[in-house]
């Protein structure tokens, strides 16, 4: 009888998913507050995993440290196909696995597949992908580690940016194109400790903040504010990505000795909605009132606002110091209206009567 060229499964091989099959390629490291093992067979994927998050302080809470795994699969090639047109058939179906997620893909498929209960995921890229390692590592790769580290220690995740010093943070929140980046680069320029540029995870109980801080995307124009030749110069030979959108950024790598990456989760200090309009003649800083974060938080973070930790969160951050930061004649200014956030108590007092 003749044997079937590839197996299906109606017809299973003695092991079809790979599940006793381990990953020639293991990496560990601690990241947002959770200790993630990476395995692949592809030394390509491998490299992608350590371009995002080598050389990063490892961040952890307090409490038991989750365990979090990603598999990273890297297709077969896909077979010759036919040119005739719709009568050609399309790849076969492939069995994969990563630690009790089971999946079918055609060769050609990219995507990822997330357990949160199996606190693991698996991410599945194509030949093809790997020439654009930005999105695999970007929408693909931050993607599980995002959702498995939020889901793992019931974090709150939010579209926002975060710097700070000594242990305390402030968080920027507002819509893209409000110009968080450009405060957060001349905030890294000024000695600031970076946290995270898009994504910042919170715990509720203590408002403390962790995040990636490995890359800081900003328009090549941006660059215009710094006075210092040779920072303009070392940050204009960054890689250059593209968004989806089509709009083009300079990738500043932050795990450089000149630049502060905050050593530990940060606890959250103020709330900085940073908007597009002028300052003029007034002050940068504009108080908000507690009514007035709530409606904007509910409003700016739809998807954190369905998740379990927002009620406690928003109860929280309602009784902390919030401001909206309107633009002055050069970045600097909002850098330095943030520092006096920073400052303990009794010293922000006295600065605010000195400058009465």
């Amino acid at each position: 009888m003749a044997r079937n060229k590839h197996p299906t499964l109606a017809a299973p091989p003695p092991d079809p998913f790979g599940e006793r099959r381990r990953p020639a390629l293991q990496h560990r490291m601690q990241l947002l507050g959770g200790q993630f093992q990476f395995q692949t067979d592809s030394a390509r994927l491998l490299r992608i995993v350590q371009r995002a998050y080598a050389r990063l302080p490892g961040h952890e809470f307090t409490g038991a440290i989750p365990r979090l795994l990603v598999r990273l699969t890297l297709t077969a090639p896909e077979a010759a196909r036919s040119t005739q047109g719709e009568d050609s058939e399309p790849p076969l179906v492939r069995a994969l696995s990563g630690d009790g997620i089971l999946c079918g893909a055609m060769d050609s498929a990219n995507f990822v597949a997330i357990s949160p209960q199996r606190r693991s995921a698996l991410v599945v890229v194509s030949p093809d992908m790997l020439r654009f390692p930005y999105h695999v590592r970007y929408e693909m790769l931050e993607f599980a580690v995002y959702v498995l580290a939020t889901r793992a220690q019931r974090l709150v995740p939010l579209h926002a940016a975060c710097m700070g010093r000594d242990g305390r943070g402030i968080l920027l929140l507002g819509a893209s194109g409000s110009g968080k980046s450009t405060v957060s680069l001349h905030g890294v320029l000024q000695g600031l400790e970076f946290l995270a540029e898009d994504s910042v995870l919170i715990r509720p109980e203590g408002l403390l903040a962790t995040g990636v801080g490995n890359f800081l995307h900003v328009r090549p124009d941006s660059l215009r504010f710094l006075e210092a030749a040779d920072s303009a110069a070392m940050i204009r030979r960054s890689s250059i990505i593209r968004r989806r959108s089509g709009v083009e950024k300079l990738e500043i790598d932050l795990r450089r000795p000149q630049y502060r990456l905050a050593p530990a989760p940060l606890q959250i200090a103020a709330l900085v909605f940073v908007s597009a309009r002028g300052a003029g003649s007034r002050a940068l800083l504009a108080p908000m009132q507690p009514t007035q974060v709530t409606r904007q938080l509910a409003a700016g973070q739809q998807y954190a606002a369905h998740q379990p930790g927002w009620r406690a969160f928003t109860q929280r951050v309602a009784r902390l110091p919030a401001f909206e930061l309107r633009r002055g004649s050069h970045p600097r200014q909002a850098v330095e209206a943030l520092e006096s956030l920073l400052q303990p108590a009794p010293a922000r007092a006295a600065r605010n009567r000195a400058s009465q």
